[in-house]
């Protein structure tokens, strides 16, 4: 009887919707000087990134508690400061998606029907297995804001523009610098993705052996 009534309770939380005043995926009239079918259409391009974002920002303090080996500290410290940018554009993105009339993706379970980012198993992988995922996370959000950026200067929209190319961009391109120089080591940097795949994956094997 105590788990029915409890299963209830967190059913009729999950869905009660009685304070809900605009749904995702609209947008509200700004005074902007952009119009609606402009702002709707870069508020959904930018809840795609900021989905992948905020994936990336939680592989990142993943990736920071669990790495191991012997270059754990600068890892450690890596991820730390890699994890605290991608924070700082998760509220950006979130920002400018609610600038725009829109209403930003937030809640973990949302996030996670929405990301195109692969997601990583519980357990602790091998820190080249981490840095690959990270690689292959920041090429994802790389293409998706490139083709962002384009859209929203076809468009006029060049708010939205610099934020994707001045912030998001600039900085995955940064971060995937130092995450490359990291694998150059396991001989992966400049590799095509499945061959770079499975050097990393030979190595771990070599390791678990």
């Amino acid at each position: 009887m105590y788990l029915t009534l409890m299963k209830q309770k967190n059913s009729d939380r999950t869905h009660h919707n009685g304070s809900e005043f605009q749904r995702y995926g609209t947008v509200v009239d700004r005074a902007i000087s952009l119009d609606n079918k402009i702002r709707s259409t870069s508020a959904e391009k930018l809840n795609q990134i900021l989905a992948d974002t905020i994936t990336l920002r939680d592989m990142y303090k993943k990736h920071h508690w669990q790495v191991t080996g012997p270059t754990f500290y600068q890892l450690h410290l890596l991820f730390d400061k890699h994890y605290a940018e991608q924070a700082e554009l998760v509220d950006t993105l979130a920002e400018r998606v609610q600038t725009l009339g829109g209403v930003a993706i937030a809640m973990a379970h949302d996030v996670a029907e929405t990301t195109h980012i692969e997601r990583p198993p519980r357990g602790r992988e091998d820190p080249n297995m981490q840095l690959f995922r990270l690689l292959q996370a920041h090429e994802t959000i790389i293409a998706e804001t490139r083709e962002a950026a384009d859209s929203t200067d076809e468009a006029g929209d060049a708010g939205t523009n610099d934020v994707l190319v001045s912030d998001v961009l600039r900085t995955n391109e940064f971060q995937v610098w130092f995450i490359t120089e990291q694998l150059t080591i396991a001989g992966v940097e400049g590799k095509p993705s499945e061959e770079a795949a499975e050097l990393v994956a030979g190595g771990r094997r070599g390791h678990d052996r």
